[in-house]
């Protein structure tokens, strides 16, 4: 593993990726749709009313996922999970995105202006979805360890997202290595949680510019927490991608209702990561040329009284005060017992002809 040159930018599709343009936000759709086609519609319209750059798919089917089996290990059960009781088999039915729905999306999304791509979970959907021509993969964060996935979907030539969740920075390398073995050099890695909602305290956003110089990938983040906040501040370690599940009402339910954003909530995120990225700047002192006009209103030297020809200065007739148009404050002890050359009215901004020598 070696420090690597990180590219400046990624084309994905028409759109440029990298840390000289606002985060490339994903609205993650999964199975919120709820198997109705309608309502996967309307998600995509409302995506791109809230000024998501991207909609993002999930391609697979129950079979393609697991085993139909009841046995220990095909049945969720923690008891904190969503999804308590359930068999994976069950879940997966009811969260799948329809195949024959997938052309239909990803030409709304695009008639919208937004990208349109998805996960695939086995070889077969990276076939499939690379003849709808996506304008990338990405690679769920559970599947960073099937090597053999990774290597299909980065053999075609087109970028790669890998969410990384839990893996250890041994199966990251190897992730990456083998994209890079198969042809894929545009890779973006995103720090992803991978617990359900997930709580801030377990974000560990810092792991951001780690990963960036680890690898030398963009990074951004695939993020399960409730609300913008864990969002828009990865910004600021550097993510140049924002991926959060969407729902149109988290109380209409969806397999991710729970922590998803809703369309409010989506709006808030484009806006407020922009900002984000717009307030990153570059190292500045000594005030911006939009602050020059700011320094009239500092401190600085002024009669405060009448003073008479030949007068002492001293803090009786002298004052530091607001707008900045006198002597700065820092020669208040150099005119302290100087004579005034003239009269000097109350409310005059002192200056170095008011002072004999």
């Amino acid at each position: 593993m070696t420090e690597q040159q990180i590219p400046s930018s990624i084309m994905i599709g028409d759109r440029a990726i990298g840390s000289q343009q606002p985060p490339f936000i994903i609205a993650e759709l999964s199975g919120n749709h709820s198997q109705s086609l309608d309502t996967a519609k309307a998600m995509v319209k409302a995506a791109a009313e809230c000024g998501a750059h991207a909609i993002k798919l999930q391609t697979y089917t129950a079979d393609s996922m697991t085993l139909d089996v009841q046995e220990k290990g095909f049945v969720i059960e923690e008891q904190d999970s969503l999804w308590h009781g359930a068999s994976l088999y069950s879940l997966y039915q009811k969260a799948a995105t329809p195949y024959e729905w997938h052309a239909e999306l990803f030409s709304l999304a695009n008639s919208l202006g937004m990208l349109a791509f998805s996960s695939p979970f086995d070889e077969h959907a990276v076939d499939f979805l690379d003849s709808l021509n996506v304008p990338c993969f990405k690679i769920a964060s559970f599947e960073l360890t099937d090597i053999p996935l990774i290597r299909k979907a980065a053999s075609k030539g087109k970028p790669l997202i890998m969410s990384t969740g839990m893996a250890t920075l041994s199966e990251i390398e190897l992730a990456v290595n083998t994209a890079r073995a198969a042809g894929c050099q545009d890779i973006i890695l995103l720090k992803c949680t991978s617990t359900y909602p997930a709580e801030a305290a377990n974000t560990n956003l810092v792991t951001i510019p780690h990963l960036r110089s680890a690898f030398g990938c963009q990074v951004g983040l695939s993020d399960h927490t409730g609300g913008i906040g864990a969002a828009v501040a990865s910004v600021a370690l550097g993510a140049t991608v924002i991926e959060k599940h969407f729902v149109l009402d988290r109380n209409g339910g969806g397999v991710d209702a729970a922590f998803s954003l809703e369309p409010s909530e989506l709006s808030a995120l484009v806006v407020e990561s922009q900002r984000a990225w717009q307030a990153l700047g570059q190292v500045c002192y000594g005030g911006s040329r939009a602050e020059e006009k700011s320094k009239q209103y500092r401190r600085s030297i002024y009669a405060s009284t009448d003073i008479k020809p030949g007068e002492a200065f001293g803090p009786d007739n002298l004052k530091i005060v607001r707008p900045a148009f006198g002597l700065a404050p820092k020669h208040w002890d150099t005119v302290q017992g100087k004579q005034a050359t003239g009269f000097i009215a109350k409310g005059t901004a002192l200056s170095w002809e008011h002072i004999a020598p």
